[in-house]
């Protein structure tokens, strides 16, 4: 099906942010992307297109790419007398944060500790094959979902072992048991504010602050939380030496770290 685009959306970009560790480049700005037990070809052109059915699309895909937030508006929002931040918009423009699903969120943040990108995308493809189900097929390569908890309470010891998880294993496995004596808990973070939701993420085995942050940006869509990374840290070092205007930019300033993000990592950050 084809979705007309009426506001700023990058396949490319959103694919390298930092959110999301599943998706497929195909090329061409063609991704397929496999989330909530489904999987999508998505193409981007003029407009968008997607292999799915109008329903699909809107019972699922249509909130994943959040689209129904004005973006442009939230870009327009930056101070054009702070240059860095306002060529950081510009670099990022398109950048959308995806409502992704919280329990693949956080586990995938646990495993991306001290794990380059591409290792920290192979874990995971093992993970699903290992423990997922299986809910597509492309070009002959079957495509699996991500675990849901009874698949992950349920695991083999030994198939967990066999995804390259290291000491990130035993986080793994005490997070899943704690969700898995309390199934209503992620419902019950999602009524959370930012600040309580922080805190009882931390409170799973080996989950810090930066792993919290991200679960709570890219999980649970609380797009004033910012994250920071060696990306970040560096950015606002060399920057805002005063520290950044949280408060000019509630309650987007997970969209302004994002954008922070692509242009200091891709442009700034090496001049």
């Amino acid at each position: 099906m084809k979705y007309i685009i009426n506001d700023e959306i990058d396949l490319h970009k959103i694919a390298h942010s930092g959110q999301c560790f599943r998706w497929r480049d195909l090329g061409n700005d063609s991704f397929l992307i496999p989330a909530f037990g489904k999987v999508v070809r998505v193409s981007q052109g003029k407009d968008l297109e997607l292999s799915c059915t109008e329903e699909e699309f809107q019972s699922i895909w249509y909130q994943y790419f959040d689209l129904g937030r004005d973006y442009t508006s939230i870009r327009n929002m930056i101070d054009k007398n702070d240059c860095f931040l306002y060529n950081a918009g510009q670099a990022g423009k398109g950048i959308r944060i995806l409502r992704q699903d919280p329990l693949e969120t956080l586990i995938s943040f646990i495993i991306s500790q001290r794990k380059s990108i591409p290792a920290i995308k192979t874990s995971i493809e093992k993970l699903c094959r290992a423990c997922g189900h299986l809910i597509g097929n492309f070009e002959g390569e079957e495509i699996y979902s991500f675990p849901d908890l009874n698949d992950l309470i349920n695991a083999d010891i030994s198939k967990l072992e066999a995804c390259s998880l290291g000491y990130r294993l035993p986080y793994i496995l005490k997070t899943v048991e704690e969700l898995g004596k309390d199934p209503g808990l992620l419902d019950e973070m999602k009524e959370m504010d930012d600040h309580a939701l922080i805190q009882r993420l931390m409170e799973f085995y080996g989950v810090g602050i930066k792993v919290a942050s991200c679960t709570g940006l890219f999980g649970f869509h609380r797009t004033n939380l910012f994250p920071e990374d060696v990306w970040i840290k560096r950015a606002l070092q060399d920057n805002y030496k005063e520290g950044f205007p949280f408060e000019k930019y509630r309650p987007y300033n997970g969209i302004m770290q994002q954008y922070i993000f692509e242009y200091y990592r891709t442009t700034a950050g090496n001049q």
